[in-house]
Parts: C-alpha cells; structure tokens; sequence
C-alpha cells in the first residue's frame, strides 16, 4: 500500500469517534469502526466507517485517561451514561472515544522491516490516538468501508 494514499485515509479520521476497536472474529485483521459526521450545515450525512487494517501482526492498546482520572472512575456506575452522567470521573458508558489528535503513519521501523522482508509484502505502523485510548498497530493493508448502523463485528456467522 502506498504511503500517501495511506497518510490520506488516515487523515480522514481527524476529530471523529471511534465507537469500536479489535481483532475482527477471524482474528488475522483489526478493525476500527469510526462515526464520522460533519457540520450539518454541509448536509453530508454522518456514517459508520470500518478501517479494517488487514494482516494485522500486532496491536497495542494502552490508556490516554491519566492515573488521578482513573482512581475516581472505578465506580461501576460510570460503564452506563444514565447513571454515571451525574458523578465525577470518565464516563465510560458514552461508548465513544473522539479520535483527537488522530490517526498517524510511523516512520519505518525496525519491525515493519522484519515483517515486510519475512512476508515479502509491504508492512506500515500506525498510531492511531483518541481521549482514552492509544493504539499502535502494525500490518500490510489498510480498506475502508461503510458499514449499516448496528454493525455487530463479533456476531457469529
């Protein structure tokens, strides 16, 4: 895949939300569904977006929330938007993380090396970061399409 094909669907992320991120059921590739709007003023219609970075050979998530955030969001009622609206710490239950600063292309590492040269096809890094969580993957191809509301990805088939 081209870089700056890569670069520019990336970009595309920028300032929108990530509503699900994770090894599809197969567990070869990741996918990150994005909601993607727009100011309604441009009558672009929003849509759910699935980023599916294929031949995915590592993922690393880690928090963004800092540790004083965490220790007051251990209250169980802050999983669920209605009772958690109301109490402090991060509520977890509003299901979204906004993609802020975004998704990045890394530089060629070490590791993307290995992989291309074991593989014989082209490998890239991404860092893709949101308000509670940092991802990192590693894989050759990146797709994206529209998928309906509701996209269930770990529905069995």
């Amino acid at each position: 895949m081209d870089a700056a094909a890569l670069e520019h669907m990336l970009d595309e992320t920028f300032d929108h939300a990530v509503v699900h991120h994770g090894y599809t059921n197969y567990m070869r590739d990741y996918e990150v569904i994005v909601y993607a709007t727009a100011d309604p003023r441009t009558g672009i219609t929003p849509s759910h977006l699935r980023y599916l970075f294929r031949y995915c050979v590592e993922a690393r998530c880690e928090t963004s929330v800092p540790a004083e955030t965490w220790r007051v969001s251990l209250d169980d009622r802050l999983i669920d938007h209605e009772t958690g609206a109301d109490l402090d710490g991060y509520v977890w239950g509003v299901k979204w993380h906004c993609l802020y600063p975004g998704a990045k292309l890394l530089p060629e590492s070490e590791a993307t090396r290995r992989w291309s040269n074991a593989l014989g096809i082209d490998f890239h890094e991404v860092r893709i970061e949101t308000n509670a969580h940092n991802l990192t993957l590693l894989f050759s191809d990146l797709q994206v399409t529209e998928v309906p509301v509701g996209y269930a990805p770990f529905v069995a088939e």
